[in-house]
């Protein structure tokens, strides 16, 4: 395809071939209960559980063997997670003696569904170095690449690939693997300072959980919440705004949690799906940084934004390892609304990230232990003709000896997505050094259709020697790359 001049108006942008598509074979199991797929629905699941009861053992036995027979190689373990599944809807079951293992199998299939991750589009892409670059050669870097997954319902969840970029950054994709693994989700732990300042709002009754939260020490676990929750007064609880404090106590506890995979399984086989209420809709557009803190620590920080349907909010995800993860709800006037991204280090002491708290433009905040953040200072409006209808960043800010290289995106006529770039000073990153005037890299030719048309969109590039590596989705459809001088890129950014 040749492209227009218009697509990149500086000169700068090199596209890649190399493309990412949905592969509607990439599937997980889950849950699967009769009438609770349907929010507003009855369960019926002791309906489905008392027919496969009066089956035979002759009847259980041939069912079950063509549900292995059809579906064990689209599984790496399908008789495990029939009887997870089993587990998770055997009081439906309760009073029957005696089940056999095959019943007990037979029983989880029938609360088993398969979901294809990435069925509709792989879009909205983050780069970041991959945490084990033993064997790399020389000039080379292993990373890892999220990828926001949309499935049936246009549910979003977190995948990942695994690649290297060669000296002159070119890009090399490993194949994923044959199989996709889910984590699994356990609650907590909690810390009790941050767990109190998710409950202040509007309306809270914070006396009583000042109740609940004052037993329990500064780390907890939701064992032991519930046991605090257990000894409050029912007195206490004659009170309706006590009640609604309890309620969202259960809810806080369950939107923050832990996920953790198979050591065996490899990274690009695992994919982070919903595991809380606020995120029950999808986790979309996640922003990865590799972290380094003042002791030389690393932590690899994902801050993605979680959608229950109604209402969006920042989330936090925190791993060393991509093999397990803590999953953490932001407070701050800052954590509101889409887009807030971190950056690779302290400024001053504190945790900064760029955040689009008011729906438009793009703020600095900062914050004390990276979940609380306190209220933005802009940084940049829509000011250009590409972008006047709202702006924000395409993922964490990148170090650079001239300032901090953040590739931004902007909206404009006919909803169209473009991507440009500014530069923020090394120390105090409420001031803009320069801005492109005209986008970087701007929708073309079939980069225009998809899911969401005239769309580009990135959640994160990576500087490797004098090249920005720019992964970038187009049309909410598919994934690619590009690659940018960056010294050309920051002499037009600091021209401008």
């Amino acid at each position: 395809m040749t492209l227009p001049r218009e697509a990149s108006p500086h000169g700068l942008v090199e596209r890649t071939p190399v493309r990412l598509r949905p592969d509607p074979s990439r599937i997980v199991s889950q849950l699967f209960v009769a009438g609770e797929e349907i929010i507003t629905g009855a369960s019926r699941a002791s309906t489905v559980v008392r027919r496969v009861l009066n089956l035979s053992e002759a009847e259980v036995d041939v069912e079950l063997a063509r549900v292995l027979r059809n579906f064990h190689d689209r599984h790496e373990d399908l008789a495990a997670e029939l009887v997870v599944h089993f587990n998770q809807i055997s009081e439906h079951a309760r009073g029957a003696q005696g089940l056999s293992v095959a019943r007990q199998m037979l029983l989880g299939a029938y609360a088993t569904s398969e979901y294809a991750v990435e069925s509709v589009s792989l879009c909205n892409p983050s780069i970041v170095a991959h945490p084990d670059q033993a064997g790399v050669a020389a000039g080379h870097l292993r990373f890892v690449l999220s990828l926001r997954a949309i499935g049936e319902g246009h549910i979003s969840s977190i995948e990942f690939r695994t690649g290297t970029l060669d000296a002159d950054a070119g890009v090399h994709v490993d194949e994923p693997g044959r199989f996709t693994v889910a984590g699994r989700v356990t609650p907590g732990p909690y810390e009790r300072d941050a767990f109190t300042a998710l409950l202040d709002g509007p309306g809270s009754d914070l006396e009583v959980a000042a109740v609940v939260l004052g037993r329990l020490p500064p780390t907890f676990t939701r064992s032991a919440l519930d046991a605090s929750i257990a000894g409050v007064r029912p007195r206490t609880l004659a009170r309706s705004s006590a009640r609604e404090m309890i309620e969202r106590i259960h809810t806080a506890a369950d939107c923050n949690y832990t996920v953790g995979f198979p050591e065996g399984s490899g990274l690009a086989q695992r994919v982070l799906r919903p595991g809380g209420p606020s995120e029950s809709r999808g986790m979309e557009d996640a922003r990865f940084v590799r972290f380094v803190d003042h002791d030389a620590s690393v932590t690899y920080f994902g801050t993605y934004t979680a959608f229950d349907g109604t209402g969006v909010r920042p989330q936090l995800l925190a791993t060393e390892d991509f093999r397990s993860f803590t999953v953490s709800q932001l407070t701050g006037r800052a954590a509101t609304n889409k887009g807030m991204a971190i950056f690779p280090r302290r400024i001053n002491g504190r945790y900064v990230a760029l955040s689009r708290w008011d729906r438009e433009n793009s703020a600095i905040t900062t914050s004390a232990d990276a979940r609380a953040w306190d209220e933005g200072s802009e940084v940049h409006h829509p000011a250009r003709p590409w972008e006047l209808v709202q702006v924000g960043n395409c993922g964490s800010p990148m170090e650079t000896p001239e300032g901090w290289l953040v590739i931004t995106h902007g909206v404009g006529p006919m909803r169209t997505y473009c991507l440009g770039a500014m530069l923020l000073d090394l120390d105090d990153p409420r001031l803009v050094r320069g801005q492109l005037a005209v986008p970087l890299l701007a929708p073309v030719g079939n980069e225009r259709d998809g899911y969401v048309p005239n769309v580009v969109y990135s959640c994160g590039s990576i500087v490797h020697g004098d090249w920005v590596v720019l992964p970038y989705a187009y049309g909410d459809r598919e994934t690619t790359f590009a690659r940018v001088s960056t010294s050309r890129l920051l002499a037009s950014v600091l021209s401008t």
